[in-house]
């Protein structure tokens, strides 16, 4: 078994080191000319935020002063949501990288090839033995010269006789030969085209690490301002066979996973409220996973929780992380608060049996789930609801009875493609399904655990109405 954990997180080491490198690699190495200050400052970034991220992780869990918590919590967690969707952004931007230097590379061509020029005729010397005269007639609008005698007489002329000798005047346009004409155009053609400032590959890289770090940091962004903003309430109809007619439309809120800690504070809790009380709910059911932390440090934070109201009352059930904070100390805790704990209980609302079993976590302290103590001895005709903050233990709901479980712990995912990975560990990872006779609905949480992000799975507060068969 250790074997196994040091393979783990030897693996998942790995994995890390690989998404660091290639985001260095892609963002820092390639898209800076040379070393200097930018790529030194982007490396000390690569090599600091994952320091970060692990002090952020482990500050909790080793009772670090809650000031230092707070301090490492929001670049540390920030960082490992900006790293998953920077490697993401990345990723799919390398299809765009050939295509884009492919195109500048037909642009450059398309520049530097010379526009086709109409060639210019030389112009023929004159033959021996013609005159001046003669050229003269075969030349359109040409006006006749008569040779003076210096220019007839070979003497004077200093040439041999029979022939003929132009002097060219300072009217008589000179043309340069047509080979260097077009070498000197070609020559101004290459010069205007050649590219100025980076190279080509400098700046496709730039283009393309720009726009996978743009849409990395806006997702980033807009999952962040999804949990600060706080959940969103929704309503779900569920029917159950043995609901009397009475109790036909109890409405029951469901809230789970609030994770009150480093980050989201008392200002998550009064949000959370608010947004409770004003669906005036019959029954208020936490399930679980309330806080990251201990009573000393959260007592504060978790304070406005006493103003939740509900005709039937607050119940109270542990999740996994009420183990890793002091679960004891927390149910107590809770009980100021106005909540009712049910620690592996039951009570009978009116027409139903409300249960809550611990989460599976407190089997390591021998305080863990018990369904024989608290749906041993009730009265099967009676319609139930279950309360447990574990999706995987709706098998043992199924096997007593249970007509509706509710449950967390998922988040949805929190952040795709989280919402794939949960569905191999979870039954249901959100909203409403059938096992047997028994129905669960898993709520995607209030809050957010790690990076207060959430992409694809916004966090939600469940009203869930019940709906009695013989209305």
């Amino acid at each position: 078994m250790v074997v196994v954990v040091v393979l783990a997180v030897l693996a998942v080491v790995a994995v890390l080191v690989a998404a660091h490198w290639y985001v260095w690699r892609r963002l820092v190495r390639d898209t800076t000319a040379a070393p200097g200050p930018a790529r030194r400052l982007g490396t000390v970034a690569i090599i600091l935020l994952p320091v970060l991220s692990v002090g952020a992780m482990t500050s909790s869990r080793s009772e670090a002063p809650f000031l230092l918590q707070q301090a490492l919590a929001w670049p540390g967690f920030l960082w490992l949501a900006t790293l998953l969707y920077l490697v993401l952004a990345l990723g799919v931007a390398e299809a765009g990288r050939p295509l884009l230097r492919r195109c500048l590379a037909r642009r450059d061509a398309t520049e530097n090839t010379p526009e086709p020029t109409t060639p210019t005729e030389p112009r023929e010397p004159f033959a021996t033995g013609t005159t001046p005269s003669a050229t003269a007639e075969t030349t359109p609008g040409a006006v006749e010269k008569t040779p003076t005698a210096a220019e007839t007489t070979p003497a004077a002329a200093g040439t041999t006789p029979g022939t003929a000798t132009v002097t060219a005047t300072a009217s008589t346009p000179v043309s340069a030969p047509p080979s260097t004409t077009a070498s000197t155009a070609s020559t101004a053609s290459a010069a205007t085209a050649a590219p100025a400032g980076p190279s080509r590959r400098l700046f496709v890289s730039r283009v393309v690490g720009g726009a996978a770090a743009t849409a990395g940091l806006a997702t980033v962004g807009y999952g962040t301002y999804g949990v600060l903003r706080g959940p969103r309430v929704k309503r779900v109809t569920v029917p159950l066979a043995k609901l009397p007619r009475s109790a036909h439309g109890f409405r029951i809120a469901v809230v789970s996973d609030i994770h009150l800690g480093p980050i989201l504070g008392s200002g998550h809790s009064r949000r959370i409220v608010h947004a409770i009380n004003s669906t005036r709910p019959d029954l208020i059911a936490v399930v679980g996973d309330m806080v990251d932390g201990s009573v000393q440090d959260l007592g504060p934070a978790a304070a406005p929780l006493a103003g939740l109201e509900a005709r039937h009352g607050s119940f109270f059930v542990t999740g996994n992380h009420e183990y890793f904070s002091g679960a004891a100390a927390w149910v107590d805790h809770v009980r100021e608060l106005g909540m009712r704990p049910l620690e592996n209980e039951r009570v009978e609302i009116a027409g139903f049996d409300l249960a809550g079993v611990n989460d599976i976590a407190g089997e390591s302290e021998g305080d863990g789930p018990d369904f024989v103590k608290a749906l041993g001895d009730r009265d099967p005709a009676r319609a139930s609801v279950l309360l447990a903050h574990q999706p995987v233990v709706i098998h043992d709901a199924v096997r007593h009875g249970v007509d509706l479980q509710l449950s967390g712990h998922t988040h949805g995912g929190q952040v795709w493609p989280g919402s794939l990975l949960a569905g191999f560990a979870n039954p249901t990872v959100a909203g409403l399904e059938r096992y047997e006779d028994t129905q669960l609905y898993v709520s995607r949480g209030a809050g957010a655990w790690g990076p207060p992000v959430r992409v694809g799975a916004p966090s939600d507060i469940t009203v869930v109405e019940l709906a009695s068969r013989q209305a």
